[in-house]
């Protein structure tokens, strides 16, 4: 008589406990969450148009991509479920016009958002779950990088491309109805797809973190739901992901009890940008803004612009002056300059055009940006910030005619404790539309919709607008 060795019982994972059964998620959660989905949508539509848009579609038509039914937003294209997340999420963060994650650091909404729209069960669900499926995926990819702490980041990895990709694949677990099991494979085999790094910032590259982000959570989930395995436990396992992407202090310990308690989407909340351009220099331009309309100058009247940031604050920033409209987005002087210039940053004011203008460079002389110590302040949370958000920012401007002003910014526009209004959001939407070239109608018809998401029947059909054919 022969007996078959039983095959070793594997407990889930605490990531898939958690997908399988989350917490409630309350009503202004889901407000809160429905308001960087609208805004996600925003960036994706301008990324359309943007320079990633040319040879990114040339590489997917030539790869035959083009052969599904998944909405290419901003496009008249339809495209396989992979191809339209890559496409969807590499528009959405192309502009720097997306949300931001501080603890991360990272911007887990292009990613995840993208990856939804690709997801035929997220089609046709209610806007209520993808809602929820949206919050749950924000949960776990960040939870993720809590266990990781910030010294995935100071590696040199890109937090968007390796750890939101977790965050993608957690809603397609949740909405997919994937089991223990599935949800355990999926996240081994993401595992050995998780990428991105820092050196391609400034670069077109930056922004395809996040289409290969959602492209591969997809990948990841239905290379699962067929029986394809991974490494169950490859979080924990000699070799695994937090012996190669983390450092000495990352511990899945530390998310023990964490997982909804409170909601990421709560606390620490997700930030907006009302600039389109690196976090980072967020706080340079609100500082810029406010000492011009308190000294009523212009550019004209400026003899000296000096932006102090704490240290490590120019780390995302690399470039002293641009050579390029992607260069420009992770540029502090270069921010300064069209803040000293513009009522406000926008769309504009990061186009090849704008950084080879005689007004901007004109400029360039007039502006010194430094990492400076008194940035650090009395700050007990300093260092667990990420480099854009730590400690605050310091602008001093001297006119030509002999008056020196400063401004010190620590909390961005934008920024939960600064959040953006419906009203705000709703303009943002409708430059994005028609920097995309879609009428001030679809706008408003397409933003009324987005607003009213949790009531949404199908969220396919919201999804179905963002194509040429339908502006």
């Amino acid at each position: 008589m022969s007996f078959k060795k039983a095959e070793a019982v594997i407990e889930p994972s605490c990531f898939a406990r958690f997908l399988l059964d989350p917490p409630t998620i309350g009503e202004k959660t889901r407000g809160r969450a429905a308001k960087v989905i609208a805004d996600t949508f925003a960036a994706m539509l301008a990324g359309a148009r943007s320079e990633v848009s040319e040879p990114l579609l040339a590489y997917v038509a030539g790869s035959g991509g083009f052969t599904g039914h998944h909405v290419v937003c901003g496009t008249s294209h339809q495209a396989t479920a992979e191809a339209a997340a890559l496409i969807n999420g590499t528009f959405a963060a192309a502009l720097e016009f997306d949300d931001v994650l501080s603890m991360m650091p990272g911007h887990p909404s292009a990613v995840v958002v993208s990856a939804l729209a690709a997801s035929d069960a997220a089609s046709t669900a209610s806007g209520s779950e993808v809602i929820n499926a949206y919050i749950i995926g924000i949960e776990t990819g960040a939870r993720l990088a809590q266990a990781m702490t910030l010294g995935h980041y100071k590696k040199g990895f890109h937090a968007t491309g390796t750890l939101c990709l977790f965050s993608a694949l957690g809603a397609l677990a949740y909405i997919e109805k994937l089991s223990a099991a599935q949800i355990d494979h999926a996240i081994g085999i993401a595992a050995s797809l998780s990428s991105g790094i820092q050196g391609n910032f400034g670069t077109m590259t930056k922004s395809l973190h996040s289409g290969l982000a959602a492209s591969n959570a997809l990948r990841a989930v239905n290379l699962a739901k067929t029986g394809f395995t991974a490494r169950s436990r490859i979080f924990e396992t000699e070799g695994g992901y937090f012996d190669t992407y983390g450092v000495s202090e990352s511990n899945l310990a530390l998310i023990d009890g964490k997982f909804g308690n409170p909601w990421i989407v709560d606390s620490p909340r997700i930030t907006l940008k009302r600039f389109p351009c690196c976090y980072a220099t967020h706080r340079g331009i609100d500082a810029v803004l406010e000492l011009k309309k308190a000294l009523g100058i212009t550019a004209q009247q400026v003899k000296k612009a000096t932006c102090l940031v704490p240290p490590g604050g120019l780390i995302p920033l690399k470039f002293e002056w641009p050579g390029s409209r992607f260069e420009a987005l992770f540029s502090m002087p270069y921010a300064v300059a069209v803040s000293l210039l513009h009522e406000r940053p926008v769309l504009a004011s990061f186009t090849t055009d704008a950084v080879s203008s005689a007004e901007v460079n004109r400029l360039r002389p007039l502006i010194e940006v430094r990492e400076d110590a008194v940035c650090v302040a009395d700050y007990p949370d300093y260092e667990s910030k990420s480099y854009g958000s730590r400690g605050e920012v310091r602008v001093m401007i001297e006119t030509t005619d002999g008056v020196v002003a400063s401004r010190t910014v620590v909390i961005a526009p934008g920024h939960p404790d600064r959040e953006l209004t419906w009203e705000q959001l709703d303009a943002k939407f409708s430059d994005c539309a028609a920097s995309a070239e879609f009428t001030p109608n679809f706008a408003t018809e397409t933003f009324a919709l987005l607003r009213e998401l949790d009531q949404a029947p199908e969220f396919g059909r919201i999804v179905s607008r963002m194509t040429k054919s339908e502006a």
